[in-house]
Formats: C-alpha cells, sequence, structure tokens
C-alpha cells in the first residue's frame, strides 16, 4: 500500500503546477486530469505486481472485477480541481477492504509532505505518529469543514440550508475541496467534525478508516453506521456528533 501510494506521489509532483490535459466528466467543473489516470496507473501496477487477483474500484478506470475477497479503492487525486489550479490541498488516498470491512487506509499529501495511515485495531497516524480526534464537546467553539457536490441533481436534498444552520451559530466552517483531506484533519483534531452530501467509495474509504482508529465516529445522517457506499457522511471526535446530526437532520 505505502509503495503504491509513494508511486502515484511521484507523478504527482513530477506534474504539479505544470502543463497537462484537464477534461471536464459529467459537470464542467467537475475535472479530470492526465495526471489522475498517470497516478492511477503507477499504484495499480504496483498493486497488480503483488496481487494480481485482488479487485480493484478506482475513480477514473472503475471495477477491475475479480472473484477476490480483497478490493482495494483508490482516489488517484482527491482535490482534482484544486491540483488543476496550483492549489497543494490535494492527495492520493488508497483503502483495503476484505469482506466489507475497511482493513487498511492511507491518505497523502505528497505537498505538504503528510501521510496518514490506520489498519483496523492498530491505531492511526501522520507520519508515523499517533493520531486522536479532538477533545472538544462544546459545539458552540467547534471548528468544521463541509464541501458541496458539482451534481446537485444527484442529491435528494438541498445542503445550502443545512449549511446555513451552521454558520448561523456563527461556526467558523471551511472547505478545502478533498473529502479525503477533510478526514484525516479530523482524526488530527484539526477539525471537531466534518459533513458531506454524494460522496463516492474512494473519497471516504482510507479516511473513514483513519478517524475512527484515532477515536473519532462516523456515520450517515441518520446516525446508522457508516459504509463506504453511504451516500451521507458525517465524521467528529464523537463529542458534538450527536449536535451535529440534530443540526442536520433539523
Amino acid at each position: 500500500m505505502l509503495r503504491a501510494i509513494h508511486a502515484g506521489a511521484e507523478i504527482l509532483r513530477h506534474y504539479f503546477e505544470g502543463t497537462f490535459e484537464i477534461q471536464s466528466k459529467d459537470t464542467l467543473n467537475n475535472l479530470v486530469t492526465e495526471v489522475d489516470k498517470k497516478s492511477e496507473d503507477a499504484i495499480i501496477d504496483v498493486i497488480k505486481s503483488e496481487f494480481p487477483e485482488h479487485f480493484i474500484l478506482s475513480e477514473e478506470v472503475g471495477e477491475l472485477s475479480t472473484s477476490s475477497n480483497y478490493k482495494w479503492i483508490i482516489d488517484p487525486i482527491d482535490g482534482t480541481v484544486n491540483f488543476a489550479h496550483g492549489i497543494p490541498i490535494c492527495c492520493i488516498s488508497i483503502g483495503l477492504e476484505c469482506d466489507g470491512q475497511m482493513l487498511m487506509g492511507t491518505v497523502f499529501n505528497p505537498f505538504m509532505n503528510e501521510l496518514f495511515f490506520a489498519e483496523r485495531g492498530k491505531g492511526a497516524f501522520l507520519n508515523n505518529k499517533p493520531l486522536k480526534v479532538s477533545a472538544n464537546a462544546q459545539m458552540e467553539i467547534a471548528c468544521l469543514v463541509t464541501g458541496f457536490p458539482y451534481r446537485w441533481a444527484a442529491i435528494d436534498t438541498d445542503p445550502i440550508p443545512v449549511f446555513e444552520r451552521f454558520v448561523r451559530l456563527g461556526l467558523p466552517v471551511r472547505r478545502l475541496g478533498s473529502a479525503a483531506i477533510d478526514l484525516c484533519w479530523v482524526a488530527a483534531g484539526r477539525f471537531d467534525g466534518f459533513w458531506e452530501y454524494n460522496l463516492n467509495p474512494w473519497d471516504v474509504a482510507a479516511g473513514y478508516l483513519i478517524v475512527e482508529e484515532a477515536g473519532g465516529r462516523i456515520s450517515n445522517f441518520n446516525g446508522d453506521p457508516y459504509n463506504v457506499y453511504d451516500k451521507q457522511t458525517l465524521a467528529t471526535n464523537g463529542k458534538i456528533h450527536e449536535q451535529m446530526l440534530a443540526l442536520i437532520s433539523n
């Protein structure tokens, strides 16, 4: 996993703030670059060299389906819009799932040199130092982060009224543009909570486990136990989770 993520990072470093092809996917601002595809190829090559029989789910190539119980879930660049504009808040995310349970996850922002890693039952780490979510239990002083979808028609609920409820409380709410980094920064205690609609498995697979292993809580907007195929994501330090759920559900 670490060899694979470093192989992708080498591609990102090479092209960052350089010249590369950029295209739109389903909406004008949902971007994909040739760097996404080159990073993805480098990551998959490493994984396939070691585990040719494993299932792969990756953002650009889709499913490379096999009968294996092991599934690698890959985002070759999370925060592609940031990357395309030379904004160094972007990363690679790789998760490993077996029989529906996340076993390991890693998120790497090569521009800030921050490598997040978690293994189920063994804790979460940032550059080999243990991670712990924040201890803040006061919603009124929480620092939060969120994101907005590019395809509004794809969700049943307008996210703007929910955002408005938080900012009307005077809470600082940030938008970084990378859900994987948002989750990792909750795990690191930089944010107390994160919510977003309509994320994909590759956006959250690694970060989900990193939050849990750092002592946080992650659920859907009903408070149900989370899985990476949910379209509603709420991750917190656990202490303000119910308060955030109440505001989101109004």
